[in-house]
């Protein structure tokens, strides 16, 4: 299989020359862009995200052999959030090589969070099928770099830290409630609200539900460290 330039590129900004160029061709290929004879990346997605969870523990235990499981849980957390793996595709430039349909390339499919992490994480389950788990966890752990071994303590992501916020004045946990839905099936675009009990809230708009949850999250938390209703 003849690869094109950019996906060519892509190999040397990896590290990683493909035997079977199939799967990099997969791994880059959004929903909107499949066909009967060209598989989308989601199966390698779901893939990729084992593979790199399993790396990430490993490599959290090497590098500090007296953190708890309180203390570790936090850190891997925040290393393998969908938001990390797209700033790692930024990184990489991944979104450079995005296979994508006419609609989603227009609405600005190869800079989307939701778009990068999952391909991120489908390029990884390639690299794996393609050459095996130390030449994946190789690959991860230079992209990754320094951010394990600086990866702090409390590194909590916005909805656990909205909820401890909560409960530390005895609120139940705040809700997500789906204010609209638009785009596309292939490509949908969430506007979610966090919803504290005190009737303090913010919204957020995402291509994933998971990610306008965390978006809203974080602006709820911003307005209230700024003096908002507490």
């Amino acid at each position: 299989m003849k690869l094109s330039k950019e996906l060519i590129d892509l190999q040397h900004r990896l590290g990683h020359q493909f035997a079977r160029p199939v799967l990099l061709l997969q791994a880059v290929t959004h929903s909107s862009m499949s066909s009967p004879g060209r598989e989308d990346n989601q199966r390698l997605e779901f893939l990729g995200d084992r593979v790199l969870g399993l790396v990430m523990a490993e490599a959290l235990l090497a590098e500090d052999a007296k953190a708890t499981e309180g203390q570790l849980a936090p850190r891997f957390n925040a290393l393998v959030r969908k938001e990390m793996c797209a700033e790692i595709a930024r990184q990489a430039d991944i979104g450079a090589a995005l296979k994508l349909g006419r609609s989603e390339m227009l609405s600005g499919g190869r800079r989307k969070t939701a778009l990068l992490g999952d391909a991120m994480e489908a390029v990884i389950a390639a690299v794996y099928l393609d050459a095996g788990f130390d030449t994946a966890r190789d690959l991860i752990l230079r992209l990754w770099g320094n951010r394990i071994r600086n990866v702090k303590e409390d590194a909590r992501d916005a909805k656990t830290s909205l909820q401890e916020w909560a409960q530390a004045r005895g609120m139940k946990p705040p809700s997500y409630e789906q204010r609209a839905r638009s785009g596309p099936d292939h490509a949908p675009v969430f506007t979610i609200a966090a919803v504290l009990e005190n009737g303090a809230e913010a919204e957020a708009t995402a291509g994933s539900k998971r990610i306008a949850e965390q978006a809203a999250a974080k602006a709820l938390l911003e307005h209230l460290e700024q003096g908002g209703t507490d």
